[in-house]
């Protein structure tokens, strides 16, 4: 079983303040750090600290460049202007507590890690290396992390590499990263895919994300909050974000990749509790504090208490057609699909289907109606319902082995034997169904009655 978690991104999100929080959260600093040591790539080490922010205990992730790689990326006044003087310090990746003894223009700042809308113009002649998809793809294959930190870490640089396509109009394979192909923003990027990964995160509820107003300077000239980058990432993945009354930059484009990279839900649970808390500290000063709060959580309010149902007429589609989006729909994790015998305008005898499943397979769901029917249009209903607490179990009976489905209702048990397993096993046994039920549910009552006496059994 994974863990879920809860992003409260009430001052934005970027990639340093993400690694911080999962951090503080209990992710494993010397798996983290034995997956970036074997990165080949050079010029940077990490610091791990603890710091204050507005008196808030946080953990603070940073990346340290050397003097070749630095790219000064935190000069607020560049940024915003003169005028931005807020005192109080916000996200953003890239901090670096050395002093530069360079005194030429830093022409760029821009939050951490930000891709090619943000490219460096500095006047230094320090050397930027400017990496594709083809070069990130082989510096994560050389990464010592699990597959599942390396699908995660590939997956966020494909949500960039798309904004970054049709911000500049150039295929993704052949966009040119900046800042995000450059060192520190390969760390942080990787370190999120490795402490997500570490913490067996499977779900993650992101209710909003919080951006500022106002706009921001880059080498393009001064653009708008948010930036195109964050801007086409929201539009792609369907982000749930707040414009609130602060200025400054609360979202960077690659705190956007990582939290559509992560998002399983929007809501949170009717009823959870808080297993673990953990603050990243961000970098920029900005009137709301710079902390990112994670919280691992556990829910109580049960599986599937809320549950969508899809709804579409379909007059002019066959019955061979309508049987196979059935079993296509099955397969793409509906919970249940039946046909209802109706008649439309004109009195056309026509079919609807009801379609009942969870709000993240809804695209899925989506997608096969629309390319499988004839139908234009899918309506969509939010159902709270109530359900029984159950529990699966494999049953040994006489004859084999057979799924039974153990619910609990006002402290008593009920068992139901799942059809296909029953059925599997009375067809190989040459056994009628209503007596391989029968025999399944009394061998299920016995098990259940001794694991009751014993302790050891809960629904």
């Amino acid at each position: 079983m994974g863990n879920k978690l809860y992003l409260e991104c009430y001052s934005g999100i970027s990639g340093d303040m993400t690694v911080a929080a999962l951090l503080d959260l209990g992710a494993d600093e010397k798996v983290l750090r034995k997956a970036l040591d074997s990165l080949p790539v050079q010029g940077f080490q990490i610091q791990i600290t603890r710091v204050q922010k507005s008196g808030i205990d946080a953990c603070d992730f940073q990346v340290v460049l050397d003097a070749e790689h630095e790219n000064h990326d935190h000069d607020m006044e560049y940024l915003h202007g003169h005028d931005h003087h807020h005192g109080h310090e916000h996200s953003h990746d890239h901090h670096h507590d050395h002093e530069h003894s360079h005194d030429h223009h830093h022409d760029h700042d821009h939050a951490h890690e930000e891709p090619c809308n943000h490219p460096h113009g500095h006047s230094h002649v320090h050397h930027h290396e400017h990496r594709g998809m083809k070069e990130i793809r082989e510096i994560i294959a050389q990464g010592d992390m699990t597959e599942n930190a390396r699908s995660l870490a590939l997956k966020i640089f494909g949500i960039l590499a798309e904004a970054e396509s049709k911000a500049h109009h150039v295929p993704a394979e052949e966009v040119h990263f900046h800042e995000v192909g450059a060192i520190d923003s390969i760390v942080d990027i990787i370190a999120a895919a490795v402490c997500l990964d570490n913490l067996q995160i499977t779900e993650t509820v992101i209710p909003v994300l919080c951006e500022g107003r106002g706009t921001v300077r880059c080498q393009h000239g001064i653009l708008p909050i948010p930036v195109p980058a964050v801007a086409n990432i929201l539009q792609a993945c369907q982000l749930p974000v707040q414009i609130v009354d602060a200025e400054g930059e609360f979202v960077t484009p690659t705190g956007a990749a990582i939290a559509a990279a992560m998002i399983t839900s929007r809501q949170l649970p009717g009823e959870w509790s808080v297993e673990k808390v953990g603050i990243g500290a961000g970098k920029r000063k900005y009137e709301r504090p710079g902390i990112l709060r994670a919280m691992l959580i556990r829910d109580w309010s049960g599986e599937q208490d809320v549950i969508y149902k899809l709804e579409s007429n379909i007059d002019d589609c066959s019955g061979e057609a309508l049987g196979y989006v059935m079993d296509q729909l099955f397969e793409a994790g509906a919970r249940d699909v039946h046909y209802i015998p109706v008649f439309m305008k004109k009195n056309r005898p026509a079919w609807q289907l009801n379609v009942i499943g969870k709000e993240e397979d809804i695209p899925a769901l989506e997608e096969i109606i629309f390319r499988e029917t004839t139908t234009i249009g899918i309506r969509r209903a939010r159902m709270e319902r109530t359900v029984l607490k159950r529990q699966q179990k494999e049953v040994q009976t006489p004859v084999g082995p057979v799924q039974v489905k153990v619910c609990e209702l006002m402290g008593e048990q009920r068992f139901y034997p799942e059809y296909d397993s029953l059925a599997k096993l009375c067809r190989e046994n040459n056994l009628p169904y209503l007596d391989g039920y029968q025999m399944a549910v009394q061998c299920c009552k016995a098990i259940c009655c001794q694991e009751n006496h014993d302790g050891g059994f809960g629904v």
